[in-house]
């Protein structure tokens, strides 16, 4: 049984949600809490399986929330987030802060439609149970290969616990890092221009939300827009789709990886991350066989160990490494400091 903490500040919503999970076998709310403060005294006392929270409250937001309860108690939690500039703005400086992922609430604040997102919030809640938390490790690097990187592409693939390993790896990165990245986080429109917004502000390098026509210009960082595939022309712009959705997500990294194995002049990297399904384990095997380089991130410090999993399951990847030892070594590769 999964044992589930809900924080909201609306009774209605506390009703709604509440039942939702409650209506899955293997799911029960054990307590509610009406705002982060509270929801966060509850944590330390229940020490739920799981928690589900509300963004905007009183006294104490989410972000606050999410800060303490992973410093005090660390906890999966869920993100239940309106969808509003200033929700997508406040949801992802969860993600970065540790929150495993979030689910849109449909039509506003107090959503009177929720049960459209059941599936999507029991999902979820499932997966977080299972995430592993531990992110932080003084392993060493496990080397399965070695190349040294000229002109390079560097494209990272994430989806769930991915937000807060990208800032980790932006914020490491030199100012003058010699080489473009091209990011594909799984991630809805409002949010993946919110990501890209903190990104730019917290990270020594430029980071913009991909348009179409962009060019590939060395230390530059571009997200995939939500609900856009991303891939590239052979003059090193950037082309944006609405081509059917591959493993059930637009954008796809398999997409943009093999874009780029088809249609950029030189070298590439590519990068799986945490995150839930195989998202990226077909794109690494074209990196590889235009000679490029793969890391994927381990299981020790992965949330989500799915596709970094199925990426070292395809033979293709040259790098197990954890989270905080990733920007050093894209750093080497660009440099031909390998």
């Amino acid at each position: 049984m999964i044992d589930v903490l809900v924080v909201e500040d609306s009774a209605f919503m506390r009703k709604v949600i509440s039942e939702i999970l409650n209506e899955d076998p293997e799911i029960k709310v054990v307590d509610q809490a009406i705002n982060g403060l509270e929801g966060v005294k509850k944590a330390s006392l229940i020490k739920p399986d799981v928690i589900t929270m509300d963004v905007e409250m009183p006294n104490m937001d989410g972000i606050e929330a999410v800060k303490k309860i992973m410093k005090t108690n660390p906890t999966p939690i869920i993100m239940i987030s309106a969808y509003t500039k200033k929700g997508a703005q406040k949801t992802i400086e969860t993600l970065i802060a540790g929150a495993v992922d979030f689910v849109e609430k449909p039509g506003g604040p107090i959503s009177l439609n929720i049960r459209d997102v059941k599936e999507e919030i029991i999902r979820k809640v499932r997966i977080a149970s299972k995430a592993n938390l531990k992110t932080t490790t003084k392993r060493k690097q496990v080397s399965l290969n070695k190349k040294k990187m000229g002109d390079s592409l560097v494209i990272i693939a994430a989806s769930t616990g991915g937000p807060k390993i990208i800032s980790l790896i932006f914020k490491t990165l030199p100012r003058d890092f010699p080489a473009p990245i091209v990011v594909v986080q799984h991630m809805p429109g409002t949010f993946t221009k919110a990501f890209a917004k903190r990104l730019d502000e917290h990270s020594p390098i430029s980071v913009t939300e991909a348009k179409e026509g962009n060019y590939l210009n060395r230390g530059k960082a571009f997200i995939a827009p939500g609900d856009f595939h991303l891939e590239f022309s052979q003059d090193r712009k950037i082309k944006l789709n609405k081509k059917p959705s591959l493993h059930g997500v637009r954008p796809s990294a398999d997409i943009t990886m093999n874009s780029a194995s088809e249609n950029f002049d030189g070298n590439l990297i590519g990068v799986v991350l945490s995150g839930m399904g195989k998202d990226g384990s077909i794109g690494v095997r074209n990196i590889r066989k235009r000679g490029g380089f793969v890391i994927a991130q381990d299981k020790d410090t992965s949330v989500v160990y799915g596709m970094p999993s199925s990426a070292i399951k395809s033979g293709c990847v040259d790098l197990v490494l954890p989270s905080n030892e990733i920007a050093d070594k894209l750093i080497a590769l660009v440099k031909k400091d390998v």
